[in-house]
């Protein structure tokens, strides 16, 4: 989907005459995908019933009442966006929206970023960070001589590594936390510089998941 304020639904129906609904169903024999271990802790948390429980499985603001806390800034932003009558919903860019994509690159690697200026930055718009990483993996396999290994960190989103194995690539782990919870830093940088040239590494700029730790 071009637009970014589009989310696609795909349905796949399996059409059959009644009498053979379940042995003929082409999708019956699809696995049940296994759960994800940290989302898996938000279905617990909803359906546990004690009143002092604390929700720490997913990176998000909270009021003092456990609910989602909705940033001000965000709620001014969404306003904006729904009285701006010059937004007409067409279809953007392949890339992305122009003024989102030169905005982003330059709160990310600053204004007056060396790289900015030599035109050395290449920004697409995505659908969420999974969206992001398989665009990236797919562009990296495809465009690579030989498919780089990609590194991520441990521990990270256990999707990652599957997103990028899907794109033909072997995965790793780079070292990240310390025993005693702070940034390895040490151990990260060893395994950088013992890495092969050509590798990938995939590194979470701010605020990292699921630990914390930038």
């Amino acid at each position: 989907a071009m637009m970014a304020s589009t989310r696609c639904l795909l349905l796949l129906v399996a059409l059959s005459a009644a009498p053979l609904l379940c042995s003929a169903n082409r999708w019956g024999s699809v696995p049940q995908a296994p759960a994800d271990p940290i989302l898996g802790v938000a279905v617990a948390f909803k359906a546990d019933p004690d009143a002092k429980k604390v929700n720490l499985g997913i990176g998000a603001y909270r009021t003092a009442e456990g609910k989602p806390l909705v940033l001000k800034c965000v709620r001014e932003a969404e306003k904006k966006i729904c009285n701006d009558m010059s937004l007409d919903k067409e279809y953007l860019p392949m890339q992305g929206l122009e003024s989102f994509l030169k905005a982003t690159s330059s709160v990310i690697l600053g204004k007056d970023s060396k790289a900015l200026k030599e035109e050395r930055v290449a920004v697409v718009q995505t659908l969420s960070g999974t969206g992001a990483l398989r665009i990236a993996g797919e562009f990296v396999a495809k465009f690579s001589d030989k498919p780089p290994k990609v590194y991520i960190s441990d521990p990270s989103w256990g999707n990652h590594h599957t997103i990028f194995q899907k794109c033909g690539m072997e995965t790793a782990k780079y070292r990240y936390i310390s025993k005693m919870m702070d940034l390895d830093i040490d151990g990260m940088l060893a395994d950088l510089k013992a890495a092969p040239k050509g590798s990938v590494f995939v590194l979470h700029t701010i605020a990292h998941n699921p630990t914390g730790v930038d």
